[in-house]
């Protein structure tokens, strides 16, 4: 008996197609993984559900618990609302963008669309909503060098004045102010800070995603002292949005 008992199998070539079919089996994995949300498939002109089938369709449901009792979540969700959205498309063809028919800014077309997320704060590893106003922050507070910003204007994309800062909000978790809070037409209303310019020379505040009477129809929060993620994604979604709809110029082509 020969003592080489691998004199004739070609190990390299076992090798390699064990790499093969190792990929194969990989991809197909990857691809039934990353169906399990956004789908099914939608025809972009008649909004027609496309009809699953094969083994790359979807994967099987799979559920994940959620922290701090906040119970179970099932995906991919079953069953899936129509609805109607104030747009049309351009033209009569796939890729052809949607004109919006009524206000962008709150219909939520384009930039200013949002997610329909859960209706309770952002939670920090200790299960405290972690994004609240600077007041209510214990051990949180603003530098001697630099000022809480409390009263200065907030100007528009038309130069007009919005409103004044009343209140910071802050993200504990982060540490970073992530709001300013104004006191505006129709009531106090949140404004990302992200979006926000500091004029420490002149002592005001300038975001340009809207103009000044724009403020006015930013979505208010249902408490004082939190903001879920729902309505976190209302606010961003009205700013956003305005980068694109607040002008009728910001709709039309640069070049």
């Amino acid at each position: 008996m020969h003592p080489n008992l691998t004199a004739g199998i070609d190990v390299a070539l076992l090798v390699f197609w064990a790499f093969v079919l190792f990929f194969i089996c990989l991809v197909i994995y990857l691809r039934r993984e990353d169906r399990r949300e956004g789908y099914p498939l939608e025809d972009e002109l008649t909004g027609r559900q496309a009809v699953p089938g094969g083994p790359l369709s979807a994967a099987s449901p799979k559920s994940f618990l959620l922290p701090f009792d906040h119970g179970i979540v099932t995906t991919p969700t079953k069953g899936r609302e129509l609805f109607d959205i104030a747009a049309r498309r351009t033209e009569r063809s796939h890729g052809a963008p949607y004109a919006p028919t009524g206000d962008p800014l709150i219909d939520g077309i384009g930039p200013a669309a949002w997610a329909d997320r859960a209706k309770r704060p952002d939670l920090d590893m200790d299960g405290h909503p972690r994004i609240v106003p600077l007041g209510s922050a214990a051990g949180y507070g603003i530098a001697r060098e630099d000022s809480d910003l409390s009263g200065w204007p907030v100007i528009g994309a038309d130069g007009a004045v919005a409103g004044h800062v009343i209140s910071l909000w802050i993200d504990t978790a982060d540490r970073l102010v992530r709001y300013l809070q104004l006191e505006a037409e129709g009531g106090p209303l949140l404004a990302p800070m992200m979006m926000a310019k500091l004029d420490h020379r002149r002592r005001r505040i300038v975001i340009d995603a809207l103009n000044a009477a724009q403020f006015a129809g930013v979505p208010r929060l249902g408490a004082t002292d939190q903001i879920t993620l729902y309505e976190e994604e209302r606010v961003q979604a009205y700013f956003g949005g305005g980068y694109l709809y607040a002008n009728a110029g910001r709709q039309e082509p640069w070049l």
